[in-house]
């Protein structure tokens, strides 16, 4: 196939191919966007350093040659590769703040941003936020983000990879939070110290029949961020096991599950979990405070 290069020069233009190039594809959008457009609008712009909205003043400004380039291979990768647009581009959005991401890190898109947002209310009423653990942290975002909203809590973040941690080392940088947080690497609770007001987790819990029929664009993901034996629960299972021991009265566990919330309901049917509604789409999220999870351990 020979390069379009010569023939296309301005930003209209490679958003025109960009679009062409992806509607003839079988591209699987779920790590940012959700349809051709938008994709082609995120990797030509961002690409270029140019705004997302309010650009049409750059639309028929034409490219250097060096940026035609960078931007037809992204294109190229995107298409023959499948590899998801964040990947490309180095960074990811998450609760409106920009994370870097690579091969390294789960692409966010954790609905928990949205009760993040909302100060974890009304589940956490008039209770002070002094630590807060994101734990199976990868690039950091849930941690980082509430660090945002709670601005006097410490935060830490953990996760068992190292490689993880290094990138969500990278975006306590970023925001410059590293007076209040910090990375743990810790096996789940294994190296974890002390109590938090809120634990909050997106683990792995893809089951083995989805892990074997995901689209291509996750092959790109780290499998330790994904794979979570044959129901999708076994970290779930040691977060719901030890949690309790490191909340503090009154404090809160958040846990993403994703599609594996039935196999969470059958394995759990006497734990009072609180499945949560987002007003921006997103299940599989379930909440339970430290007395009722306590009551529940008690009881078993």
């Amino acid at each position: 196939m020979t390069s379009p290069i010569d023939d296309l020069h301005s930003v209209r233009d490679y958003l025109r191919y960009a679009s062409s190039r992806f509607a003839a594809s079988p591209l699987f959008f779920g790590h940012g966007t959700d349809n051709v457009w938008d994709e082609a609008v995120q990797l030509v712009m961002r690409s270029l350093h140019l705004p997302l909205e309010n650009n049409t003043l750059f639309l028929d400004a034409r490219l250097t040659r060096e940026e035609r380039e960078l931007v037809l291979e992204r294109i190229a990768r995107r298409v023959d590769k499948r590899v998801p647009l964040a990947y490309l581009l180095g960074e990811a959005w998450f609760m409106g703040m920009p994370f870097h991401v690579d091969e390294r890190v789960l692409v966010p898109r954790s609905p928990i941003g949205e009760l993040i947002e909302n100060g974890f209310q009304p589940w956490l009423g008039g209770k002070p936020v002094e630590r807060i653990l994101d734990l199976c942290t990868g690039s950091g975002c849930i941690g980082i983000g509430a660090a945002s909203v709670f601005g006097e809590a410490e935060v830490d973040l953990s996760d068992i990879s190292p490689d993880a941690l290094e990138v969500a080392e990278s975006n306590i940088d970023l925001h410059g939070v590293r007076e209040r947080v910090r990375t743990v690497q810790s096996d789940v609770f294994d190296n974890i110290e002390g109590r938090y007001d809120v634990i909050v987790s997106n683990p792995p819990y893809v089951d083995a029949d989805d892990l074997s029929s995901m689209p291509d664009e996750y092959r790109h993901e780290p499998e330790l961020g994904l794979a979570a034996g044959k129901d999708g629960l076994d970290i779930a299972h040691r977060i719901i096991a030890k949690a309790a021991e490191h909340l503090t009265p009154g404090g809160l566990l958040v846990v993403e599950v994703g599609n594996s919330w039935v196999a969470m309901d059958e394995a759990y049917p006497d734990l009072p979990l609180t499945w949560l509604e987002f007003e921006n789409g997103g299940d599989g999220v379930f909440l339970i405070t430290e007395p009722d999870l306590r009551q529940w351990q008690a009881s078993s």
